[in-house]
Parts: C-alpha cells; sequence; structure tokens
C-alpha cells in the first residue's frame, strides 16, 4: 500500500523560487571583479535566473547540455546555480585555479556547450577556447559597456546584453528529481580528473541535511559568508541551503586575502563563514597583526583538510567563535560529517571539549560510514582501531561520469581513500590520507598528528610531514615547514618542541625549511609535488 502523499519532485528550481515567496527581500551581497559592493534580493536573483533560463532556451540548448563557469563567488554566478539547473540543463563549475591544459580536457571531456566566466579570468579563456571544441557560446559576466573591445574571443558576449532582452516570466520545467543537476571534477593528483555528477535529488536532500542543527545551523536568522568557492564542490551546497532556509549571502569574490575578508565579515556583519585552513590562516594573521576583534562572527565551519588545533583554539578561545570541523569529499556533494558536541559533552572540561573538536565529527543524517582493515573486515567504533573509511547515502556517487575504470563501490559503499578512527558516540577522525600514511619500524605514524604539533609552533605558518625512504625503518618522517614572516625558529628548537606531545618514535627525523608548500586548486596540500621536490633529500647522518 503506498502512502497518500503528492509526487512532487525535489527539483532546484523550487529552491529560487521558495525564496522568493517567503524571503523575497533578502540580501545577497557581492564584492564584485570591478571592486564595487553590489547588494541584490532573493526576489531579484529568481527573476533574473529566470532570464538565464529563458536565454538557454533561445540558444536552443537540449536538455542535460552542460554549461560552464569560471567565476568567483557573486550574484550573477548564483543566478546561473538556478537558472540552469531549474532549465534542466547541467551546471559545471570549473576550477580556473587549474593547469590551462587541464581546463580544456575537463571541458572537452564535459562536452560543455557554453562559458561563463568572470573578466579576470579572460586570459585563461583566450589561451582556451580555440581548443575547447564543444563550446559554442562564450558569455562574459558583466555589463555590455565592460566588454573588452578585442577580447581575443569570437562571439563573446556580456552576461547582461545576453539575458537583458529575455522574459523573467518563464514556467519551471518538471522532470525526473534523479536527473543531473551539477557536475564537479575532482583535482586528483593521479591521472585525469573525474567528474561527481548530482542529481537534483540528491542537491535537494544535501541542502535540506547541511541546514539541520547538528550540521551547519542555517536559518534566516543567519548571514553566510561562503570563502569556499562556487567552483568547489557547489561552495558545500551553501548556496542551496542559504535559499532553503532564507539566509543573507554575503559573497567575497576574487578578494580572497585576510584583509579584505575581514571588513567583510565586519561590514556586512556576518555571523557565519565556510572556508578551508589556508584562508582562515591569513585572516587570523590579518587579526592579530592589527589587533582586531570580531562584532558579529559566531561560528565557522573549516573543512577541506584537516584544521589544525592551533586554529581551533584560536578561533574558540581567542575570538570567541565556535569551530565547526567538517570533512567531505566532492563525491559526496562533499557533506560527510560535522563536528558538533553532544549534550554529554557539555559538562566537560574546556581541554577535553577540545578533544572532540579535533575530531571531524559525526555523519550527518543520510550518510552511513565505516571503517575496514586490509581484508575487508569490519573494524570496532572504539576509537583506537583504525581501518579504510567506506561511506554511502543518497548524495555518495555511484560512479564518475564517462568513466574509464570500473565503478568505485565496494559491495556498495564508497571507498574514501582516507584511514580513521571512529568513536563509541560516531565521532569520526581522520588519521591520514591511505597514500599518506607513513609507516616505520612495521609501526603506523599519522602525518596529521605530527603537522599538528608543528602547527602549534608561533614561528610556523604551514607544515606538511611525509615519509622519506629509510634503509633501517623502511620509511621516517621529516617535516617541511614554511616560516611565519619576521619568525625564527631553527630545526633543534622546532624537533625540541614535539617533547612531551607525541611519543618519541613519532617525532620527525628532520626539519626542512621551504619558501612554499604546493597547493591544489582547491587549497589541499599536494604531498605528492612536495615529494617530487623533495626526492633527492638525504637524512642526516
Amino acid at each position: 500500500m503506498l502512502g497518500l502523499m503528492q509526487g512532487q519532485e525535489l527539483l532546484i528550481s523550487s529552491l529560487i523560487e521558495f525564496a522568493q515567496r517567503h524571503h523575497g527581500e533578502g540580501e545577497i551581497v557581492s564584492r564584485r571583479v570591478e571592486g564595487d559592493v553590489h547588494r541584490t534580493t532573493y526576489k531579484d536573483v529568481a527573476l533574473r535566473s529566470r532570464k538565464v533560463a529563458n536565454a538557454l532556451d533561445a540558444l536552443q540548448l537540449a536538455f542535460s547540455d552542460r554549461v560552464a563557469t569560471l567565476a568567483w563567488n557573486g550574484y550573477r554566478h548564483l543566478e546561473l546555480y538556478f537558472g540552469v539547473s531549474g532549465s534542466g540543463r547541467v551546471l559545471h563549475t570549473l576550477n580556473p585555479r587549474l593547469h590551462p591544459d587541464q581546463i580544456v580536457w575537463i571541458a572537452n571531456h564535459a562536452e560543455d556547450q557554453v562559458l561563463c566566466f568572470d573578466l579576470s579570468f579572460l586570459p585563461i579563456v583566450k589561451a582556451v577556447h580555440s581548443r575547447c571544441t564543444t563550446i559554442k557560446h562564450f558569455i562574459a559576466l558583466c555589463d555590455a559597456d565592460k566588454l573588452p573591445a578585442d577580447s581575443g574571443v569570437p562571439g563573446l558576449q556580456s552576461y547582461e546584453a545576453w539575458i537583458g532582452g529575455q522574459s523573467d516570466a518563464y514556467t519551471w520545467p518538471t522532470f525526473d528529481e534523479n536527473s543531473a543537476s551539477s557536475m564537479c571534477y575532482t583535482s586528483g593528483t593521479t591521472g585525469n580528473p573525474k567528474a561527481a555528477l548530482y542529481s537534483h535529488r540528491s542537491t535537494m536532500l544535501h541542502a535540506l541535511a547541511g541546514a539541520l542543527p547538528d550540521a551547519l545551523s542555517m536559518s534566516a536568522r543567519d548571514c553566510v559568508l561562503p570563502v569556499v568557492p562556487m567552483f568547489h564542490v557547489n561552495a558545500w551546497g551553501l548556496p542551496y541551503s542559504a535559499a532553503m532556509t532564507g539566509a543573507k549571502l554575503v559573497f567575497p569574490g576574487p578578494a580572497m586575502d585576510g584583509k579584505s575578508i575581514y571588513e567583510l565579515i565586519e561590514s556586512e556583519q556576518v555571523s557565519f563563514a565556510a572556508g578551508v585552513p589556508t584562508v582562515w590562516q591569513m585572516l587570523l594573521a590579518h587579526m592579530q597583526t592589527n589587533q582586531l576583534r570580531f562584532s558579529t562572527l559566531k561560528r565557522t565551519v573549516i573543512g577541506g583538510s584537516a584544521c589544525p588545533p592551533a586554529m581551533i583554539t584560536a578561533f574558540n578561545d581567542v575570538y570567541g567563535v565556535e569551530v565547526l570541523h567538517a570533512w567531505g569529499m566532492t563525491e559526496m556533494s562533499p557533506l560527510g560529517t560535522v563536528c558538533t558536541l553532544k549534550n554529554k559533552h557539555l559538562p566537560l572540561s574546556s581541554d577535553d571539549k577540545m578533544k572532540v573538536r579535533l575530531k571531524q565529527g559525526r555523519g550527518v543524517f543520510g550518510v552511513d560510514m565505516k571503517i575496514v582493515d586490509e581484508a575487508g573486515k569490519d573494524l570496532p567504533w572504539d576509537g583506537k582501531a583504525y581501518g579504510d573509511l567506506l561511506v554511502k547515502g543518497p548524495w555518495v556517487i555511484s560512479d564518475y561520469f564517462k568513466a574509464e575504470a570500473p565503478a568505485p563501490l565496494v559491495d556498495g559503499w564508497f571507498p574514501t581513500g582516507d584511514v580513521a578512527t571512529i568513536d563509541a558516540d560516531g565521532y569520526m577522525q581522520i588519521t591520514d590520507r591511505s597514500k599518506d600514511v607513513i609507516k616505520s619500524g612495521g609501526e603506523w605514524i599519522s602525518s596529521i598528528d605530527v603537522e599538528n604539533v608543528a602547527m602549534a609552533h608561533p614561528a610556523v605558518a604551514m607544515a606538511a610531514c611525509i615519509g622519506m625512504k629509510h634503509p633501517k625503518w623502511d620509511e621516517r618522517p621529516i617535516i617541511a615547514v614554511v616560516k611565519k614572516p619576521d619568525h625564527t625558529v631553527t630545526r633543534e628548537e622546532l624537533l625540541a618542541f614535539y617533547e612531551g606531545k607525541t611519543a618519541k618514535w613519532q617525532v620527525p627525523d628532520d626539519v626542512v625549511f621551504v619558501e612554499s608548500i604546493p597547493l591544489g586548486g582547491t587549497g589541499k596540500m599536494q604531498k605528492s609535488k612536495l615529494r617530487e621536490l623533495l626526492r633527492d633529500y638525504q637524512f642526516p647522518q
């Protein structure tokens, strides 16, 4: 017997229609490429999203055709989020931080038909457009009078001219909620990038779960600053959850430095911000240097890579900002876990609460997870046993778009490539990437643990631990360190800093000072490139 409920498809278009009807005057504030601050509302974004849909119809794009973006976080990008997917096409957010050759490969693999881009990325488009064999239309996200006279891109149109003549009346189509809505390619370090292809259903369920109190806890009382790029897994789903809840949105555009982010937080009274640790390092450095405080920021979600304990302490203890440590993947849309305390943790001491906060957190409803040993056998949730982390759920991929290899699932579970523990309360903690864990004398060493100690030193700006071949122990850890400006620390001082903080055999054998650590397009450390840079390294005698 079936329930007698209305059979309404879960479609992204319903989000912007809801936001217009119930939160029409809600603000969307964007720092633009042009340098000014632009203000609009959910009502105007809804009207202009319908213009986008009409403009795509006028180009005679077919259902599920891909529309690519090369754009910062801003209101025009938001309009494309709803106009492209809502009309039945697939939004493909390209990462401008990738090498031009990778962008060409990805655009051709996705068979993009249209490319909408911010003018700051015109040099990239000029370099790649002739090699992007499927793109027929190039749209610059600017006013008509800002379009360069000699762009070097044939047939280039301005976004405002493209949608300007279109009607804001549009009936959003109804179709199967399992239809593709958007796609994002992984920034893998080996082989060609792979595409996660999200559906309307998966995106809507992810937006619902992300807004839950024990997840990101978003509401119409929030002012949200997604510093995480809209080209990185749909800004972690924040634009969708914001439209669903009516939260005010503040977009930083291209200005991602600590000073600009701080000024935007203060001027727009941001209560909730989201980004990767590298961005928050710049913000905290700016605040510490200038002795600044937050007046409205209450919480921040930090993901993309493990958050150093020193950063959590600075936000919590110095600035009174709650840190939500989170974990996820492109293949997971991306939300997997968020670290919020349970009622039982509230009476704990600050030190004991910190032990919990350092973990990546509990699974959000919709994500199931387990850890297994090398034979695939389930391991206990005791906070001690660690194994390969597997996940499944309605917003976890089943396969990659146009996959050339067999589907990645193992008995219905997606292997994340992370090594983790899970405690009795369900809190998961990443101990390493499976390819980065260090095996020394038959014992495993977590590179993340080694990095966290170094990051707590006041002179260290960034640290990356890698295992190097050793004649006696198979592998031994060394730590590559970038020093903060105007700070000094010696090899001996940093190694001494490890005393009492970790087991002696887990202390790195050496410190290598470097100018910078290679970062990928999403801000993650690229240890494979670091290993290549240090390929001639020799342990001290």
